[in-house]
């Protein structure tokens, strides 16, 4: 099969947001990802920005650049296209490229809310392209190993779960700047949206899906500083109207591996965790036995690091034990590349051979819960 040609969008050398240099190029570069794909545009919001970013990457020297959508959408060489920008520039970056019927990849959240997300979702339905959306937990190997776990029954049905996560930025009232927009509800990408989100679709692809789902969110700490990360300064002081701490339950749906009524309890915060204890904290707990997974440092888990820990507590015989497995074998290409390049490369692969990965209807669903987070809630 010849590689598609393909488009990115938000490839920028002086962009704050680098997820398509640092995921996405290092992929698609690869030998391994060449024999799939192959660069042919770049858009960014001025030509001359698409081909300053042509020049910064060291693309062909024959990689069109264009200045707006529209452009990008009337190149018919172009079968797929791959948008990492801020979230609130989904929507006006893809819609053109949907609607004329082309391949989309955009990165989660698809949009800064479930209005435009649905509108994105219908015009590609109507345009007849295929279309993924970033969930990166979907295709994680540990996601995949925890499902085989319980699929397996090693801690019989499942009687509940919950799941703790605590930190974001580095201080529990400080962005630094550049990410000021993590604290305007408006743009859609914030604590709760993208790590948050991450999350409780990881949680879903391993259990099942929640419903009745009610949460308590809160807003501590509404002044927040702007933090000049080269000196630590403080440069501005702001308001933010999103909440740091969420609150849910809600109910997993009865299953082979899970029983009725199973609870749900997810919490996530924006600050710093407890010194010493762990950013994340996920139990499982089943007839026979409860799974812990536990991240030091991050409260992500779709990310495969160092410091993700698996343990099993044996009801019967009151003993835990540490479980690993061997990540070498869900790598696709060069298994020394970057850990974002090696998730993200997991979706483009199963996209390249028409495999099973999460579409932007997926997507308008986890929109819909996530404004079940903040249902009725004003800042």
């Amino acid at each position: 099969m010849a590689p598609i040609p393909t488009a990115l969008i938000g490839l920028s050398a002086n962009s704050t947001s680098s997820w398509a240099a640092s995921a996405h190029l290092p992929y698609l570069l690869s030998a391994h990802g060449r024999s799939r794909y192959t660069i042919v545009a770049v858009l960014n919001s001025s030509k001359e920005s698409s081909l300053a970013a042509i020049k910064h990457f060291n693309l062909p020297a024959e990689t069109r650049a264009y200045g707006s959508p529209e452009e990008l959408a009337a190149d018919k060489d172009i079968r797929l296209v791959v948008c990492s920008t801020r979230v609130d520039r989904h929507y006006e970056t893809v819609l053109a490229s949907a609607k004329a019927g082309k391949d989309v990849f955009v990165e989660w959240p698809l949009a800064q809310d479930t209005k435009h997300a649905k509108e994105l979702a219908d015009a590609a339905r109507n345009g007849g392209g295929r279309t993924m959306v970033g969930l990166q937990g979907r295709v994680s190997p540990l996601t995949l190993w925890l499902k085989k776990l319980i699929e397996d029954g090693r801690i019989g049905k499942v009687l509940s779960t919950e799941f703790h996560g605590a930190g974001s930025t580095k201080g529990r009232d400080s962005v630094p700047k550049g990410a000021e927009y993590v604290l305007q509800r408006s743009v859609g990408g914030n604590i709760i949206t993208i790590l948050g989100g991450h999350a409780f679709d990881l949680i879903q692809t391993v259990l099942g899906e929640a419903t009745e789902i009610k949460s308590q969110p809160q807003l501590q700490r509404p002044i927040n500083t702007v933090r000049d990360p080269a000196t630590d300064t403080v440069t501005d002081n702001i308001k933010s109207d999103v909440p740091d701490l969420y609150i849910v339950t809600a109910r997993l749906t009865e299953s082979p591996t899970v029983v009725r009524d199973a609870s749900l309890l997810f919490r996530f915060r924006r600050s710093p965790p407890f010194p010493g204890e762990p950013a994340l904290v996920w139990s499982i707990t089943g007839e026979k036995g409860e799974i812990r997974v536990t991240n030091q440092a991050l409260s992500v888990l779709h990310m495969v690091s160092a410091g993700i820990v698996v343990e099993m507590h044996d009801f019967e015989t009151d003993k835990v034990e540490k479980v690993g497995f061997d990540l070498q074998e869900f790598w696709p290409g060069d298994a020394t590349a970057p850990m974002p390049s090696k998730i993200v490369g997991l979706l483009h692969d199963r996209f390249a051979t028409e495999g099973q990965y999460p579409t932007w209807e997926d997507a308008v669903k986890r929109h819909g819960q996530i404004d079940d987070f903040v249902a009725g809630w004003v800042a």
